[in-house]
Order: structure tokens, then C-alpha cells, then sequence
């Protein structure tokens, strides 16, 4: 029996995680590749046991059954009409299951399965699917898993990606914690319709067809995008244009930080600016129950060596409480963080950050070749900035600004505006005449040469903000 798979195919097959997700565009093969790994688990385990769930009967029956149907050689396994499985030579199992409505999953109390796998797992709620993570066991020492396939959209969209995409770079096995404290491995491999050769060759067509489906349809479908739904603020953002790789960021260029505090969260970035006006996000504090000391001791535990220009923070900070007559500004200034106030226009802010995020063709000179760029970039490393901007929606009462719950979503959105707002310019590399002047300026201050006059006519080359 031979068999042809992609690549993609190839690396969901092979999958070392407990739980993974095969996901994102139209065309992929993901249902081909559910099956084809159904089928060689079935023959490699003998006596092993498995389902493939959808959400109704219909859907099984017009997709994974059919196919099934069609591939599955009568020479190892026979297929039950009645009671929706196959059965192999050596003993193995593949029941077809669905799961209208939540009370269905108590049908499988009291189940035993090796493996279970879910066809379009954001048709599905997240109990459904948690509760039958807890019907994946046995006696023998046959490999365990979760091993699910979707598009973007859907009733389970956003649980699906918190779960699956917000938890770190794709194609990579992540420990994620479960609700009872242990570990276990989650690994989410994206799939696009140009990744299956097959349906490329065969049907050139499908992708003029996807293209001409409406914006918000056609992202999901094309592109595999899990970052757009009604309602959202930022539609410029796009992970294959906003997340990049981390790099090490050249000494010279320009560093900000820029902060949103509260005892409930302290989220803090830092943004490099390169010569050509680029801006990187390329560290991330997000804590909670931090008192302000705390909070500015582990802005400076994680700044490192890292020589900061300015670093923002909103007005409300400024603000003197009634026990002690301090601010939030004054007890991270006695702690080492100095700040500087950032614009407090919501609105004109919001703009900033879209205008950061806008998208934009980039011709290389060169080659001539045009690539999508945006101002604004993030490192991957920064995972609850990534998660948090393009989950925010619009307000409901001002369209114009963002809502402001659930509040958990803010906290780093806040800290972007923060800086976005301001008119911070590209990186001016220096000449060798003026690094040479502040080291001189440096020198003499620390023996105590310069007095006022000296301080201020250095400030366009001395880095401030501590």
C-alpha cells in the first residue's frame, strides 16, 4: 500500500506532543492527514484503540467517513455501517463519534482510547474537549494523544487559540501547564493550501476561489489567520509581519521602555529603533501583585546592561496619594526607574499604534522585489503582547477607542500606546567625534568638573531614563 503525504503531513504524523493541533488555512490536508495517521497507528498497535470525533453525524459522514471509505484498504480493516467503525486484521479500532451538544461527551464515560482525534476542533466547546483528554488512557504502553485539525473561526476559536497558538512560536513542542498542576506538551503545526502539492496540481483553481472570499473569510481561510474576528481594534496585525525571530540588537541603536502599572499587572517593553526608523519590542515584564518597589526592582533585574533613553509611563502615575503624598512616579524614581510622562489621549493613541502596526510594500532595490513590512515588529519571545493586542476590540459606546475589559487584555496594549503616542525618531548613529564628547562629558562629571551649564549641553547626547 503506498502511500504520499506532505510534509506538513509528514511532521503531524510524527508528532511527539500529547496534544496537537494541525491547523489554519483552507486546502492543507489536515483531514487526509488525520486519517493517514489514524490508519498507520491502527496497523503499527495492534489491539489499539481510537476515535475521530465532529461536531454532528452529517459532518462525519460527508467528510471523514467518505474519505475513509475511499482509502482504507479492505485487505487490513472492514468498515461497520451500523455501528461507525473500522475494524483491523490484528485487532485495532477507529470509531467515528460526534458531539452535538455537552451532555453527548457523558456517553463516553466510560471509554478507553489510545489516541483521539478531533476533525475542525473549533466546532467543538472547550469542555467537550477537555472532558475527553480524560478518556485517553489504558493498560498498555501504546503512545498517547490528543491529535486534533481546524480552520480559524468558529464557536472554539478563542479557546482553541489560547490553547494552541498563544503559546509560543508554531512548529515547536511547548510544556504547558493543566489545571491540576502537572505538564504536559502542546505543539501546533500551521498548514496552508500551497503546503499541499497535491491539491495544486490538481485543482489550481481553489486558491482564486479563496481569494475571492470577503476579507475576514478569506485571512481565515487563506492565510490561517487566528488574529481577526468581529469586533477587533487592530486588523493591521499579522504574525507573519508583526512577530519576527529575536536577534541581537546592535549596541548603538536607540532603547526605550515603556510601562502600564497597577497592582493587578506591571507590563513593561522594551523597544529598539533602528537607523532606518524600525522598531523592535524586544523584552517583556508581565507580573502581577508587584508593590511599586518590587515592580522597579525587576524592571531593572531584567533591563540587564541594556542602556535605556526614556522610559514612559501613563499620567495617572503622577497622581500624589492622600497617606503619603508621594506618587507612583516618585517611589519608582527612589528605586532607580526614572519615568517620563507619556500623552494620555486614549483615542489619538489608539491611531499611533495602528499607524505603527499599518502595513506596507518594501521594494528592494536590489532585486526588486516587493515584501510586506510594518514599523512596529515584535519578538516571539514576547507572548502576552502577542496575545493581548490583537484580542482587543473596539469600545461599544466610542467605536474609536478600545474597551476597556476584559481588563486583562490592556495591561500591555497600554504600555505600547505609551510609547507608539510619542515622537520617538530613528536611531542617529554617531559620529566617533561625538561618542568621544560624552565619554569626556561622562568623565568630568564624575569628578565633579561640570556644574548646571555642563549638564545641559550634553542633553541631546547623553541617554536619560535610567
Amino acid at each position: 500500500m503506498d502511500i504520499i503525504i506532505t510534509e506538513k503531513q509528514g511532521e503531524f504524523i510524527g508528532s511527539p506532543a500529547f496534544e496537537t493541533l494541525f491547523g489554519g488555512a483552507a486546502g492543507g490536508g489536515k483531514s487526509y492527514g488525520q486519517l493517514v495517521d489514524a490508519l498507520l497507528y491502527a496497523l503499527k498497535y495492534e489491539k489499539s484503540k481510537q476515535i475521530i470525533f465532529r461536531r454532528t453525524f452529517p459532518d462525519l459522514e460527508r467528510s471523514i467517513i467518505r474519505t475513509s471509505l475511499d482509502m482504507y484498504p479492505r485487505e487490513v480493516a472492514s468498515y461497520n455501517n451500523s455501528k461507525h467503525v473500522w475494524t483491523f486484521a490484528n485487532g485495532s479500532i477507529i470509531d467515528f463519534g460526534y458531539i452535538d451538544n455537552e451532555k453527548d461527551v457523558y456517553q463516553y464515560q466510560s471509554a478507553e482510547y489510545d489516541t483521539i482525534r478531533f476533525d475542525e476542533l473549533t466546532h467543538f466547546t472547550e469542555f467537550m474537549y477537555t472532558y475527553m483528554i480524560s478518556r485517553c488512557r489504558g493498560a498498555n504502553n501504546y503512545p498517547k494523544g490528543i491529535k486534533s485539525s481546524t480552520n480559524p473561526g468558529g464557536v472554539g476559536h478563542t479557546w482553541v487559540k489560547e490553547r494552541f497558538i498563544d503559546i509560543g512560536v508554531p512548529g515547536k513542542v511547548h510544556e504547558c501547564k493543566m489545571a491540576t498542576g502537572e505538564t504536559e506538551t502542546r505543539l501546533f503545526i500551521p498548514s496552508f493550501v500551497t503546503d499541499n502539492k497535491f491539491l495544486m496540481e490538481r485543482d489550481p483553481g481553489y486558491v482564486k476561489r479563496l481569494d475571492a472570499l470577503p476579507e475576514k473569510e478569506r485571512k481565515a481561510l487563506k492565510e490561517g489567520n487566528w488574529d481577526i474576528f468581529d469586533g477587533q481594534y487592530f486588523t493591521e496585525f499579522d504574525r507573519k509581519i508583526h512577530v519576527v525571530e529575536p536577534f541581537e540588537i546592535p549596541k548603538e541603536w536607540d532603547r526605550y521602555r515603556s510601562l502600564d502599572y497597577g497592582l493587578d499587572k506591571l507590563a513593561c517593553y522594551w523597544i529598539a529603533i533602528s537607523p532606518k526608523g524600525e522598531e523592535y519590542v524586544y523584552k517583556e515584564l508581565y507580573e502581577s501583585n508587584l508593590i511599586i518597589s518590587e515592580a522597579a526592582k525587576r524592571i531593572i533585574e531584567v533591563n540587564g546592561d541594556d542602556k535605556i533613553r526614556y522610559t514612559y509611563g501613563p499620567p495617572d502615575l503622577w497622581n500624589r496619594r492622600n497617606d503619603t503624598g508621594k506618587s507612583a512616579y516618585d517611589i519608582f524614581r527612589e528605586n532607580g526607574v526614572i519615568l517620563r510622562r507619556s500623552a494620555n489621549n486614549r483615542v489619538q493613541g489608539w491611531y499611533s499604534v495602528a499607524e505603527h502596526l499599518k502595513v506596507i510594500d518594501e521594494k528592494d532595490e536590489q532585486t526588486g522585489e516587493v515584501s510586506k513590512i510594518a514599523k512596529l515588529r515584535f519578538f516571539n519571545t514576547c507572548l502576552n503582547i502577542i496575545r493581548t493586542l490583537p484580542s482587543i476590540q473596539h469600545d461599544e459606546k466610542n467605536p474609536n477607542d478600545c474597551a476597556k475589559e476584559p481588563h486583562e487584555l490592556t495591561h500591555g496594549p497600554d504600555a505600547i500606546r505609551g510609547f507608539c503616542i510619542e515622537r520617538t525618531k530613528a536611531t542617529k548613529i554617531k559620529s566617533q567625534e561625538e561618542l568621544d564628547y560624552e565619554e569626556s562629558i561622562r568623565s568630568r562629571r564624575k569628578e565633579g568638573i561640570l556644574g548646571i551649564a555642563g549638564r545641559h549641553t550634553t542633553r541631546s547626547y547623553i541617554n536619560y531614563g535610567g
